[in-house]
């Protein structure tokens, strides 16, 4: 009888660490399936060059901080992105996602095509049920 209560009592706190452990996971599947679906746009307005649009998916504080100037605008409108491609992605400690991304890009001007690696940091807002890209848009500028 005391060994089947001390199974007993050793599974309920196991279950109680499985639980507490999953809790904090990360994403739930609801905001999981609402993550890829907003990276999937935000991506199709990147890979289009259209960074106006791709602006839309960028986390309003940070453009509290680091609002956009008509030059950066115009920087962006100067090239054209040739390729896309997601390399890793792994959950933060705070519950944001971190995608590391290759990104090639041709200059408008001189035809002349790179590649960079750029990292996005998504961050889920409880309050509108969203995500946001929190680290503004690409740095297509690295080194120059």
């Amino acid at each position: 009888m005391y060994r089947y209560l001390l199974q007993s009592v050793t599974a309920l706190i196991l279950l109680a660490a499985a639980a507490a452990a999953h809790a904090g996971d990360g994403p739930s599947r609801s905001e999981r399936a609402k993550l890829t679906a907003t990276q999937d746009a935000y991506v199709a307005a990147v890979r289009w060059s259209d960074f106006e649009g791709a602006e839309r998916f960028i986390d309003p504080e940070y453009l509290k901080l680091q609002p956009f100037t008509d030059l950066q605008r115009e920087r962006y409108r100067q090239v054209q992105v040739s390729g896309y491609r997601e390399r890793s992605s792994s959950a933060g400690a705070d519950g944001s996602i971190e995608r590391r991304v290759e990104m090639s890009v041709i200059n408008r001007n001189t035809q002349a095509e790179r590649t960079v690696v750029v990292n996005e940091r998504w961050r889920w807002d409880p309050d509108n049920k969203r995500w946001w890209q929190a680290g503004g848009l690409p740095d297509l500028w690295q080194g120059h």
